[in-house]
């Protein structure tokens, strides 16, 4: 089974061969993934598109568990329905986390 970690490294590939789609979306986000294979990732959408592991500052903040950051980008659970269960949380600007969803089509 894949890792989150994994998954991150892999989208971070995906957005650097995508970098026009992706700057679209625009923004600095950090994801938090609790749990077995899980870790602290920063994604930028900005100017020097990618994902490094690792803390830094960011206006978004999506807390989250590994196996759901898993499901949540293999297609298995939505964004809409992890966080109105609780099992996705935002910090900061919520605006920004609503433009997340169309991360998705940019790594289709």
């Amino acid at each position: 089974m894949t890792t989150a970690r994994e998954k991150m490294l892999e989208l971070g590939q995906k957005l650097s061969e995508r970098k026009a789609q992706a700057s679209t979306i625009g923004g600095v986000f950090r994801f938090d993934i609790q749990g077995d294979g899980g870790g602290t990732f920063i994604m930028n959408l900005t100017d020097q598109i990618g994902v490094t592991e690792g803390d830094g500052a960011a206006p978004c903040t999506i807390r989250m568990s590994a196996s759901d950051f898993v499901d949540l980008f293999e297609g298995r659970a939505a964004g809409q329905q992890l966080f109105f269960s609780g099992r996705l949380t935002v910090e900061g600007d919520m605006g920004m986390a609503l433009k997340l969803q169309a991360l998705t089509e940019v790594l289709s």
